[in-house]
């Protein structure tokens, strides 16, 4: 037999860490869908269905025109345009906000912002359902790092209590984006507020949804424009394009311009979603009753299914094992109707589970099938 030199073996443990992955049910792969296809969507961020609207379309193919394919560097050197500055007036006016920023994606906003307005110095809480790109932003800080459960603010109240630090950041979804559940802001503010320290929400999947005209649950409940408040926001989910922007006190931008990597040595925004995010915006501003649409189709779906009626876009279906939830999905897309599938370490062990989102496009058609489909294939799935 010919042994392989050592070096050509340096990657065997790939397939090793694959196989692993295969059997626990946690394999996952790209399933490249048609621009065509006829599904029921259930499992998009879209909320608000305005991704293929002629006149976000119309917004990104204008702004394509007219600044280009693409930002052609970062944002301090060529990657700031006219039409970033207007995304950001317009988004800031309408969420209620002094100031916004711009970035690349939702991801780059919350590692932005949270390793800027901390480090060394600073102590850092998080719940432990905040998303990836939290934690990942918390690890990247440098700070102390402190994680407890999730809208426990007895226990955020203890932590800032405790701290030696002069800093604390406390950071946090508004809504759980696995399970839809919504923090408690209003209490959080007011530990943060009695120690001195800095809430962070994530507003991913709450503009749009919540608010009075979808502005998001920090303006829901009176806290956007606060001095000791920030949020990040994506131009991914709601509005129906690419991107993320931190909102806050002009003072806190102007730190993230000098201070946040992934602002400063990332390429900017490409100026089409730039355009296409402007334009959903907009259209939300245009038509405030598109987030009550939204929370109508959520009610509908939780009750095919059984579930408590949601606060949010997202209706969670537990289902327990990985492969579980891997069967029920594909059945459900056989069957027509597209749904989420989350499994760890996207969820807790043994809490593998269909994710549902709602959107204001559904018809009642869509849903009278979505309906019919996920009871159908519970049934038979039903372990």
């Amino acid at each position: 037999m010919t042994m392989l030199p050592r070096g050509t073996r340096a990657l065997d443990w790939l397939d090793e860490t694959a196989a692993l992955r295969w059997t626990a049910g946690l394999r996952r792969v790209l399933r490249p869908r048609s621009a065509f296809e006829s599904m029921v969507d259930l499992a998009s961020n879209d909320y608000l269905g305005l991704a293929r609207d002629p006149r976000v379309v119309h917004g990104a193919v204008c702004a394509a025109r007219t600044w280009g394919a693409g930002s052609t560097g970062s944002r301090l050197v060529t990657g700031s345009t006219e039409l970033h500055a207007e995304l950001e007036d317009e988004l800031a006016a309408f969420c209620g906000a002094p100031a916004a920023l711009v970035f690349s994606s939702g991801y780059t906003a919350n590692l932005g912002a949270v390793t800027a307005l901390s480090g060394r110095a600073a102590l850092v809480v998080s719940d432990d359902a905040s998303h990836a790109s939290l934690v990942d932003a918390c690890r990247l800080s440098r700070a102390r790092v402190v994680v407890i459960p999730q809208a426990d603010v007895s226990a955020v109240d203890a932590v800032l209590g405790a701290r030696s630090e002069r800093r604390a950041l406390v950071v946090t979804d508004s809504v759980v984006s696995v399970s839809g559940e919504l923090a408690p802001l209003a209490e959080l503010h007011a530990v943060c507020r009695q120690h001195g320290a800095v809430l962070l929400a994530d507003e991913a999947h709450g503009l749009g949804v919540r608010g009075v005209g979808g502005r998001g649950l920090l303006a829901e409940c009176g806290l956007i424009g606060e001095p000791d408040v920030v949020a990040t926001v994506s131009l991914s989910k709601s509005l129906g394009s690419q991107g993320g922007a931190v909102l806050g006190s002009r003072a806190v931008i102007d730190h993230l311009v000098n201070t946040a990597r992934s602002f400063v040595f990332d390429t900017g925004l490409a100026p089409p979603s730039a355009g296409g995010a402007l334009a959903a915006l907009r259209v939300l501003r245009a038509e405030p009753a598109l987030p009550g649409r939204v929370l109508d189709a959520a009610a509908a779906i939780a009750t095919a299914v059984g579930a408590p009626r949601p606060r949010s876009a997202v209706v969670p279906v537990i289902l327990g094992t990985p492969q579980h939830a891997v069967d029920t999905a594909a059945e459900c897309l056989r069957h027509g109707v597209r749904v989420g599938c989350l499994r760890p370490p996207s969820v807790p062990a043994g809490t593998s589970r269909l994710r549902l989102s709602a959107h204001a496009a559904l018809t009642d058609l869509d849903l009278a099938r979505a309906a019919q489909v996920l009871a159908t294939v519970r049934a038979r799935a039903a372990p």
